[in-house]
């Protein structure tokens, strides 16, 4: 189950970036999965669930946007959705397609709660 060293490596990213101190105002981590990034959505949010529990990240929350596998024909170009079944350009027909979208593993935000007033 290679989603608890990706749960992991968010952690580490959320160590990378949120300023110290402020771990337990985290509350979502939104990341984009590709369809074809080989990573099953549930299986990383339970990972990431288990490891933050008893943590001062205990109340962060991973949203996760799933990202469909898009292609280029390099024939005609038009970009088009992939059939995970058949890597072809469904206009002309075309094998010779690159992909555009959908390998994505990416942290797009980190949301923190908003300061108690009159902290900065």
């Amino acid at each position: 189950m290679h989603e608890l060293s990706i749960a992991q490596g968010i952690l580490d990213i959320i160590g990378q970036y949120v300023p110290e101190g402020r771990a337990p105002e985290v509350r979502a981590v939104r990341v984009r999965v590709g369809q074809m990034a080989g990573v099953v959505a549930d299986s990383l949010e339970f990972c990431f669930s288990a490891i933050v529990n008893g943590t001062a990240l205990n109340q962060a929350r991973l949203d996760i946007e799933e990202i469909p596998l898009r292609s280029q024909c390099s024939s005609c170009g038009k970009e088009f959705a992939v059939d995970p079944v058949c890597f072809s350009c469904p206009v002309c027909g075309s094998a010779d397609i690159a992909v555009t979208s959908g390998t994505e593993l990416q942290v797009v935000d980190i949301e923190l709660a908003d300061p108690p007033t009159g902290v900065l």
